[in-house]
């Protein structure tokens, strides 16, 4: 299966570059995303909700799905890894494109990018990812297709990226990783860069099976303007227009700090009026 995976992707990709015209211009529609997001927290991916994202890019109908390896330690393998759920539904026309750090995507890349129905980008680790497109036209290829009504999905590190303010994982007190946060302290946390595909929230993933209430309870204390979505591992939330569906296996929390409430008392946090909802599968909220 992983022969058939690669050699379908492979063939895919190079005649997606191929059909590129390298001389076209690119511009980003303005106003609203027609597109949607598929937000998922990591784990295993049940096939309801490979099918559901599938569904609402249209695949089974038209168009085609990228994937962007680049937050794993191993890309190649990853582009396999993804494909292939892809491939047991029936979805054949992808592409797998890793961009190697300090290597500008080339132009058919960036076309095949700005077109696609779906981008998925893969787990690891969101940093990798945001340092080789941070500040690219990978970015702007990204948030073309969004604006035109592609779906970006993304799982894991894919979706810690979604973000504007995204979670990095590190922490400035105790440099030495944990996978999750053992206190809820002042200047601790580390924010990065995202692709700021979802301006309202931040995104943290793996959060029930991981407990990592404080790492988010520390985000939307020290930034009250943005509330806090967690979502757990075999789920996702769909977002489109201004709400989120849950979808998937587990739950969903949100974390809001609506009183812009903070207080420091030897480096420990404090806040007042934090409103927490968790939410089921099937259930939506508003997220703008």
């Amino acid at each position: 299966m992983k022969t058939q995976a690669k050699h379908h992707i492979l063939l895919l990709a190079l005649a997606l570059c191929m059909s590129c015209n390298p001389s076209q211009e690119r511009q980003e529609p303005p106003g609203q995303p027609k597109g949607s997001l598929m937000i998922i927290g990591g784990g295993s991916r049940p096939v309801e909700l490979v099918q559901r994202m599938i569904a609402e890019a249209g695949l089974l109908q038209d168009g085609y799905a990228v994937i962007l390896p680049m937050s794993s330690a191993e890309p190649d393998s990853a582009i396999i890894w993804s494909g292939e759920q892809f491939l047991a539904q029936g979805v054949t026309a992808l592409a797998g494109f890793n961009i190697l750090p300090g290597v500008p995507a080339t132009q058919g890349q960036l076309d095949s990018i700005a077109g696609a129905a779906l981008i998925y980008i893969s787990g690891g680790n969101q940093n990798r990812f945001m340092d080789i497109v941070r500040d690219t036209p990978i970015v702007d290829a990204i948030l073309e297709a969004y604006q035109k009504g592609g779906m970006i999905a993304g799982t894991s590190a894919g979706a810690a990226v979604m973000s504007g303010k995204m979670i990095t994982g590190d922490e400035r007190r105790y440099p030495e990783y944990q996978s999750t946060f053992r206190t809820i302290e002042a200047d601790n946390i580390v924010m990065g860069e995202g692709l700021g595909l979802l301006t309202t929230a931040i995104i943290d993933q793996h959060f029930v099976y991981r407990s990592r209430h404080n790492r988010l309870l520390s985000a939307v204390i020290e930034y009250p303007d943005m509330f806090g979505i967690g979502i757990d591992e075999s789920t996702a939330i769909l977002v489109k227009g201004d709400s989120a569906e849950v979808i998937g296996a587990s739950q969903v929390l949100v974390f809001k700090n609506p009183d812009h409430s903070v207080s420091v008392q030897n480096h420990k946090l404090g806040a007042h009026n934090l409103s927490l909802d968790i939410y089921l599968p099937g259930e939506t909220f508003p997220v703008r």
